[in-house]
Formats: structure tokens, sequence, C-alpha cells
């Protein structure tokens, strides 16, 4: 049987549908069910059934599954055990990390670790947190690097074990006319009638700015839109509202912007996480280690 066709079913149980597991292993819903139809015809036996507009696994596919989830576990054991064995830290090595973190952090991490690692070679990919653990269960990433705000904690999946890095601490950028702009640190609460430059709908960074703001009785008016916090600071800068930006990756202010610290403390963490079989490649532990260094510096 093959792996991918295996990997496709999996995915398909993992995710409920054909469609779902497609965007996950990133090809077309065509190509997973012509995963499927092969797989089908390699074991002899019906795997997927018509369920209204979805499907639904055969007791034959439920029972290919629970083998299947072990041989790619073993297949990952295998490959760190062998690693382990010659000893050394070599690569390749897939990395994920949120923006932030991959502006902020990994660039230092990567030049770190090929000083001390010449044969690692470490292939970095941006992307958010939910997609980055996805990366690493489905085995097309070694390790990822992960946030979670307070109050909207990401939890990690069975399987997975990660290290706390950091903590980011967030501040307030206000243009430096702002009648707050010389305060030591600022409420929440005071800024109830500010205008605001939030992350995108649908985000961490949104909920996590809504949340802070409503949690203090305060509803926010978002005046605008923007992933990028350059783009949220030349925002600020012309007056247009205030944004709330944890320090990581947040780059450099423009001159007539300043941040002011947020009481209580607001802060995201920051997080290494891995399958936990993999925990055996010399290659993930030093990385690991490597952002655990990198760490004490933020």
């Amino acid at each position: 049987m093959d792996l991918d066709r295996l990997r496709a079913l999996t995915t398909i149980a993992r995710y409920g549908s054909v469609s779902a597991a497609a965007d996950v292993l990133g090809i077309t819903t065509s190509a997973v069910s012509q995963q499927i139809t092969k797989l089908e015809r390699e074991t002899s036996a019906q795997l997927l059934e018509r369920n209204g507009r979805g499907v639904q696994l055969t007791d034959a596919a439920h029972v290919l599954v629970q083998h299947a989830d072990r041989i790619l576990e073993l297949i990952t054991a295998a490959e760190a055990d062998l690693e382990a064995q010659r000893g050394g830290v070599v690569g390749p090595l897939r990395v994920a990390a949120f923006p932030t973190a991959a502006r902020g952090l990994m660039p230092q991490v990567l030049v770190d670790a090929a000083e001390r690692h010449p044969r690692l070679t470490v292939t970095l990919t941006e992307c958010d947190p939910m997609a980055s653990q996805t990366l690493v269960l489905r085995g097309e990433c070694d390790l990822a690097v992960v946030q979670d705000w307070e109050g909207s904690p990401l939890p990690p999946p069975e399987g997975i074990e990660r290290v706390h890095l950091f903590d980011d601490t967030a501040e307030v950028a206000m243009p430096a006319s702002h009648p707050l702009a010389e305060r030591d640190d600022v409420e929440m609460s005071e800024l109830a009638d500010e205008r605001w430059i939030s992350s995108p709908r649908g985000t961490i960074c949104f909920d996590w700015l809504a949340d802070a703001l409503r949690r203090r009785g305060v509803e926010p008016r978002i005046a605008h839109y923007s992933g990028e916090y350059p783009t949220q600071l030349a925002l600020v800068a012309a007056g247009l509202g205030l944004a709330l930006l944890p320090r990581l990756g947040r780059g450099r202010l423009w001159p007539d912007v300043v941040t002011v610290p947020v009481r209580p403390v607001l802060f995201r963490s920051v997080y290494a996480l891995w399958r936990r079989e993999a925990g055996r490649r010399p290659a993930v532990r030093a990385m690991v280690a490597a952002l655990r260094t990198a760490a004490d510096t933020v």
C-alpha cells in the first residue's frame, strides 16, 4: 500500500471530508479521490460511501485507518532512530513559524544553527499557528513555532509535544501627539472611545484585541484592517487609529509613533512544537535548543 494514499485516508478520517483533506494536504479534491480509488483497488475494499453531500468511512476504512496511523508513526520513528544512530545534526529540517516569529526570531536562529551545525539544512515556511500544527501533524514540517494569546489558548493535538519559549508583551501604538502618549502605562478601559487598527477578522490577533477590550467593558471600534504590522503602524502614524501590537517582529516605529505598555500586562506565549516520535531526532533537538537560546535575548 502506498504511503501517500494511506495519508490521504487518515486525513479524511481526521478532518471529516474529502475537500477538507485536500485543503490540509495542499492538493485538489480530485487528487484525493484518485488516491482513495487506487487504495480501494490495492485493498480490494470499499473505503468511502456517500452520506448526503459528504462521505463517511466504511468499517473497512476504520480498520485501515487504525493501522495506517501506526504505520505512519513507525516510519517517522524509524527516520528519527536512524538519524539519532548517525549521531550528527544533519538535515533537512522543515520549520514553520507564524509571521512575526518568522521575521523577528527566525533569521538569527537560522544563522546560529547554520554556524553550529553546517550539515543541517533548514527550510522555513511562514504560516499561522493552526496551519503550522496541521503541517507538523501530517509530517510536512518537522517543527513549528506557534503562539497563543492570553485568553485564547492553542491546545496541542494528541501526539504533539511542545516547549514554552517566552512570553511576548503587547503595547498600544499611538501617535506621539496623543494625550496618553507620555504615560508610563494605560488601562484598556481608558481607550473606550478610540478607533482601532486591527488584523483581519477571523485571525488570532483580531480575536485577541476584541477579547482584551470586551473583558474590560469596551466594545471595539475597528476603523481599518491590516495583517501587516508595518501597515498598521503607518495608519497609526497618519492618525487613523490605535493598534495593539506585540513587540516581536513589530519592526521600527515611525518617528511620530510611540508605544505605551498596557496595565495589566497583555501578552502572548510562544512555543516550539513537534511530533512526539520526532523528538528523538538530533536535528529537532538542536533546533529547539537554538530557539531557546534565541528566546533568552528577545
